[in-house]
């Protein structure tokens, strides 16, 4: 017999598919049915290096449903793109010395080559790179259409800037004051930035998390995102000034008598300003450039907090009290108005603060019997509470209160009340070189002008020192800059800013639609047949940003007509990372893991099986190198089995096998392992299980003694049909073998009912907690009769001799358990 030769197997199948271009899925034609349209999706790649292991991870899983849903019927789109824009690419090709356009196609072209070398079930007719042209120009169409509808606008804004990297950081991207892609401190900087809208839909966005199927804790994370809080936006004013109003806005108005102290963040517009012509002007001015470049997470961390005294006061708008300003790190500028008033009484940050800095805590709400701790912040805000210095409200129940003095300050004109998002704008400005050109021109005369339609796209320029020089790169490209006026036909100038990446991943899986059509992002017929996409697959680290901004992009396409659909991705799952070395795979550590070596040694077919054999897919796991060759030496032991399966027994696929005589347990295997793999990807994404069960029905042809042919044949086909989702290659050249013809469009096996019905069933047998041996017996014997069945099992009568049995656990179908006395 040949040996098993992948290397051969995969070349051959891969070019027959190639040549019957078996992945490419039309679109559906005007009137047709598209009741069995499926669209599967994995997050595109970044082509700043080649595929590593995560990556195999990934779109393997992808691949494994395409495979299984395109068997069972469905019309499967299945594409693959190129996140090319951005910060991963422009670093890259800087580190290599090569322009990003030029880097970035080479590393598209190593990574096309990887994935057709992997055999995954992609339509290539599909491909796209956000960064090219033909991609971007419909970028720019989008944000137009954004612009045109109130939902992309332009202000000065306080932002987190790298020296090293020369641009604006987001606060998820800075660690311990220091930018997490170079690792330079973080300065603050006022900047003229464009932003999108996407407060507008932050309630939205919130209440359709009820219609997508997306893992809790995913759905969690973006309910904690949005941040919905209800209570009332109250206005103060500084006492040295009336003019100048503060507004803050509370969830428990009904404190507002207990606030003792007001703070502002350090990057509210009038935390320095308020400071000028006092003596604190020097100290605050120092604070604030000291913790411009903290993060978020580290603001909010459990750590002592910080302050600086103002040297103002503001007025009390419920009691007419004074009270002083400080400048503190506690407060975020990117959750309410940016300033709290303080009540130290009830809450615990501000009661750390005040007793750090001597501030006096005044209690409003108490117990209603019973005192609260006044060594602690009574926070327990329970329904039984009322007030207490609160003037007018004291003793009102704590609710009631609350509703009270929202009315009286809106009676007042002093305030109101307020639902509030964490939720922000969307910064998408970035004063990088690699990026999408944003389609607006600056003319002196008519402010800001949108590129017309007919002149996109606004091609991104070659320039030779694309380096971040402190200013947009795209600024020294001057004959690029000076444009006319669209408007007034005047001097102009472009838009030096470039997008954000996260704009082009927005709406990518849109495109994959119809990515040829050189008249509209998408044909809306088109894109309304196909998604939203039925199947998302891709990393947690995506959870908040990625999957955010797309839903964002897909209710603003909606709300303005271009699409029919609100939500982008039906179903989402996200998979575990692979790591190596005890971490996490990235290039800084030294751990990557690239799949070539082990697709030249072992094969494709190998490389992905183990992969999804690590472990439960939705889970982190450890690569051993040790255990991806017990994968080959699996595919290897089936290929011998199935091929002398062949040779003793003749060739044939039977749709069915009598489970008579000794090959009867083999057949009623084979159904079980029908059933097992199909629920398990169908239904429980659970891969690894699935490979399990297949080497069970392996195992299993391998010890059927006296099995006839057509109950071997039976099985062997059995187990290649289901082994064809991981392992493609070697799947489709042992059902060429067995008599079979394509595969892929043979029906995926369905397991008989009948078939799955046991007679016996096997009882582990322990003894104290230790497992003795096994029982079989008839699957409706009672507990009396299991019990005495497993007693006579020889190792336990051997431990039990002698012994006193003090309680024995009886588990219906699954376990007998004598605990000793």
């Amino acid at each position: 017999m040949e040996r098993y030769d992948p290397q051969a197997i995969e070349a051959r199948w891969q070019q027959v598919w190639r040549d019957e271009r078996i992945h490419e899925v039309p679109n559906p034609e005007p009137g047709e049915d598209t009741s069995k349209l499926m669209y599967v999706l994995e997050m595109l790649p970044y082509p700043s290096g080649e595929l590593h292991m995560g990556h195999v991870k990934n779109y393997t899983m992808g691949d494994v449903v395409t495979l299984y849903r395109r068997r069972n019927g469905w019309r499967v789109m299945h594409p693959m793109g190129y996140d090319a824009f951005g910060l991963p690419a422009e670093n890259a090709a800087i580190r290599s010395g090569k322009h990003p356009a030029v880097s970035t196609r080479e590393n598209i072209i190593a990574i096309r080559e990887q994935m057709h070398r992997m055999g995954w079930s992609i339509d290539w007719t599909r491909e796209l790179s956000t960064a090219e042209p033909d991609y971007y120009h419909w970028t720019q169409w989008i944000f137009l259409r954004l612009f045109e509808a109130g939902l992309a606008y332009r202000k000065m804004s306080p932002v987190k800037w790298c020296p090293n990297d020369q641009t604006v950081l987001a606060n998820e991207q800075v660690i311990d004051g220091h930018c997490e892609r170079c690792g330079a401190e973080v300065e603050a900087k006022n900047l003229e930035q464009w932003f999108f809208k996407i407060t507008d839909y932050a309630q939205r966005l919130l209440d359709d998390l009820a219609d997508v199927h997306w893992p809790e804790r995913v759905v969690t994370m973006q309910r904690n995102w949005i941040g919905r809080s209800e209570g009332a936006e109250v206005v103060f004013r500084a006492s040295h000034d009336r003019s100048i109003e503060l507004p803050v806005f509370t969830t428990r108005p009904d404190t507002l008598f207990g606030a003792t102290f007001f703070v502002l963040a350090p990057e509210h517009p009038l935390a320095g300003e308020l400071a000028h012509g006092t003596e604190q002007q020097g100290a605050v001015d120092a604070y604030i450039r000291h913790t411009a470049a903290l993060s978020e997470v580290e603001r909010s961390s459990e750590k002592q907090k910080t302050g600086v005294f103002t040297g103002r006061t503001v007025v009390n708008p419920v009691n007419g009290e004074e009270i002083p300003v400080w400048i503190a790190d506690y407060v975020l500028m990117e959750y309410g108005t940016g300033a709290i008033m303080a009540v130290p009484a009830h809450d615990e940050r501000d009661y750390e603060f005040a007793r750090s800095h001597g501030l006096p805590v005044r209690q409003v709400v108490a117990p209603r019997d019973g005192e609260a701790d006044p060594e602690a912040a009574y926070v327990a805000h329970s329904a039984d509470e009322v007030l207490v210095n609160s003037g007018r409200f004291d003793g009102m129940p704590a609710p009631e209160g609350k509703r009270a003095i929202i009315e009286w300050l809106e009676s007042e004109g002093l305030g109101h009340g307020r639902v509030a998002y964490r939720l922000r704008d969307w910064l998408l400005s970035r004063q990088r070189y690699w990026g999408c050109p944003i389609p607006i021109v600056h003319c002196d005369v008519c402010g800001i002008v949108p590129v017309p339609d007919d002149q996109l796209p606004v091609v991104l320029p070659e320039i030779e020192d694309y380096a971040p020089r402190g200013r947009s790169p795209l600024a020294s490209a001057e004959q690029w800059v000076h444009v006319s006026c669209p408007s007034c036909g005047g001097d102009g100038r472009r838009e030096t800013d470039t997008m954000d990446t996260f704009v082009d991943s927005s709406w990518y899986f849109m495109r994959y639609a119809d990515p040829r059509d050189a008249a509209a992002p998408f044909d809306r017929e088109v894109v309304d047949a196909w998604l939203p996409v039925d199947q998302y697959i891709g990393g947690v680290e995506h959870a908040i940003l990625h999957l955010m901004y797309a839903r964002f992009f897909t209710k603003a396409l909606y709300d303005l007509g271009h699409v029919g659909f609100t939500e982008p991705f039906t179903n989402l799952f996200t998979q575990g990372m692979i790591h190596y070395l005890g971490a996490k795979m990235s290039k800084s550590k030294g751990n990557i893991i690239r799949p070539d070596p082990y697709v030249e040694r072992f094969g494709a077919d190998t490389t992905r099986l183990y992969t999804l054999f690590l472990g439960p897919p939705d889970q982190d796991a450890e690569w051993q190198d040790a255990s991806v060759a017990g994968q080959h030496r699996f595919l290897a032991r089936m290929w011998r089995q199935v091929n002398d399966v062949i040779e003793q027994n003749g060739a044939g696929i039977p749709q069915a096998a009598s489970a008579d005589g000794p090959g009867g347990p083999l057949v009623r295997k084979a159904h079980w392992a029908i059933d097992k793999v199909t629920s398990d990807i169908g239904e429980r994404f659970a891969f690894n299980t699935a490979i399990s069960a297949v080497h069970e029905l392996v195992d299993a042809i391998q010890k059927a003694d006296g099995a006839e042919g057509e109950q071997l044949r039976f099985a062997s086909a059995t187990a290649v049909s289901l082994i064809h989702p991981y392992a493609p290659h070697i799947a489709c050249e042992l059902w060429e073998r067995l008599g079979g013809e394509r595969l892929w469009d043979a029906p995926w096996p369905v397991a008989d009912p009948a078939m799955l019905a046991r007679d016996t069933v096997v009882y582990a047998v322990q003894v104290s907690g230790r497992l003795r041996g096994d029982v079989e017996v008839d699957v409706d014997a009672d507990e009396e009769a299991v019990v005495a069945a497993a007693r006579a099992v020889s190792n336990v009568a051997t431990h039990l001799d002698g012994a006193e049995v003090r309680k024995t656990i009886f588990v219906p179908g699954r376990l007998v358990n004598f605990v000793l006395g």
